[in-house]
């Protein structure tokens, strides 16, 4: 039956990953600015992808992300190291999200040594599989209007089987962050206020992250290649355009 089982996960998986006709992603990457340019080791690259499986994450997560990689340099065969539905934990080149809505996020302060730690952590992992009982879960959701409350769906992803040889996108980074560790969203004890005698945090378990969570962390800078690469506004290419304001009509605009 777990054979079966297999099977069916993987035929799913590759359907999950489909890209519907005509999908596309609303892309606010400055063309002027190669994200690939500005991105180094240590920092997660957030997808927002356009894949059926994107559709059931983005619902659940209320958020634009539905997919993050980790930047490992050459530290692997190409630059990218992230879980894939179909293929596993890979490593990929920055050219497959060419095009795509991206966003880095970068972990403020993060030592060398610990960057090092992060990445080999990362490393080691290639060639394990995607946890498949997380692609059943989100099989339910691509129903147009899942039928989860709005208070229940962050709990409804990102927990898996919990099965230590396989992976999902965000667990996986979010298990290497927390080898150093270094914090993403931990929690704050019920109760306590974050300026009480003796405050501390509590330790979030890596499989209750998703891809949002990296853009939502005070830890964790958000790096805009637009703006990295000077962007002045008084030399922006707008199109040019000649209005006509004509007597008791509204303006119009003319190319």
């Amino acid at each position: 039956m777990s054979g079966f089982l297999e099977r069916l996960g993987n035929r799913l998986a590759r359907y999950l990953t489909a890209e519907p006709k005509g999908a596309q992603p609303t892309v606010v990457v400055g063309r002027e600015a190669h994200w690939w340019n500005y991105i180094r080791p240590g920092d997660v690259l957030l997808v927002e992808g356009t894949a059926r499986i994107s559709t059931a994450i983005k619902y659940l997560t209320q958020s634009t992300w539905s997919h993050a990689a980790l930047c490992v340099g050459d530290a692997a065969e190409h630059p990218l190291v992230e879980a894939d539905v179909a293929e596993g934990v890979i490593s990929i080149p920055f050219e497959k999200y060419h095009g795509a809505n991206v966003r880095i996020c970068r972990p403020i302060g993060l030592t060398s040594a610990d960057c090092r730690r992060l990445v080999n952590f990362a490393v080691r992992r290639l060639g394990l599989q995607y946890d498949l009982k997380n692609v059943f879960d989100l099989a339910r959701y691509l129903l147009p209007r899942p039928p989860v409350p709005a208070s229940m769906r962050r709990h409804m992803l990102g927990l898996g089987s919990g099965d230590p040889t396989r992976a999902i996108c965000s667990t996986l980074i979010a298990e290497a962050f927390s080898s150093i560790p270094y914090p993403i969203l931990p929690n704050v004890p019920h109760g306590m206020l974050p300026d009480a005698d003796g405050f501390y945090y509590e330790i979030r378990h890596h499989s209750t992250f998703t891809p949002r969570d990296f853009d939502l962390s005070p830890y964790f800078s958000v790096v805009k290649p637009t703006i990295e690469h000077s962007f002045d506004y008084e030399k922006f290419p707008w199109q040019q355009v000649i209005w006509l304001i004509q007597p008791g009509s509204s303006v119009t605009g003319r190319g």
